[in-house]
């Protein structure tokens, strides 16, 4: 899990669309299985569309997944969440998403993934983007969900022992 001596795992968020086309259920599918074969654990919404979609890559390639859900009922989560944290916050889990992973991958979305990455640049935290519908200053753009990968687990800090 990419721990570095000792230190809690890489956690890594992956934001998107609760729906998306198959094009972009494809990347987000493929970005959860290259965080897996990292050995990352994946954090997300735990809803449908691109978080269903992460997730089930991470877990077809032996990940961990974890689902910050809206609702106040794990059961609300998608078949590939394997921890459902049910807070009944509706979009306000979004800071909780935004806070626990160390960076995010934005694949597509819309408002609600602009705030999650709005958080995360103001947490200090690299953010990287899959067909973004906007362009904001401070995400790292790319088009492939390996770069995407290798490129947030290479910018990401640990803290320091």
């Amino acid at each position: 899990m990419l721990l570095k001596n000792g230190n809690l795992p890489t956690i890594i968020g992956v934001i998107g669309g609760n729906t998306c086309s198959p094009e972009i259920y494809e990347l987000a599918y493929q970005v959860g299985k290259y965080l897996a074969g990292a050995n990352a654990i994946l954090v997300c919404g735990g809803m449908g569309g691109v978080m269903e979609a992460a997730c089930k890559g991470a877990v077809e390639a032996g990940g961990t997944t974890v689902g910050i859900l809206p609702s106040d009922s794990i059961d609300q989560a998608n078949p590939y969440v394997q921890i459902p944290v049910a807070t009944g916050m509706g979009i306000g889990r979004n800071i909780i998403i935004a806070r626990t992973a160390r960076g995010l991958i934005a694949v597509d979305g819309k408002y609600g993934t602009l705030s999650e990455i709005a958080f995360a640049l103001q947490l200090n935290k690299p953010v990287v983007a899959l067909e973004p519908w906007i362009n904001i200053p401070g995400l790292h753009l790319t088009d492939r969900p390996e770069e995407a990968v290798n490129w947030i687990l290479s910018a990401i800090s640990f803290p320091e022992d």
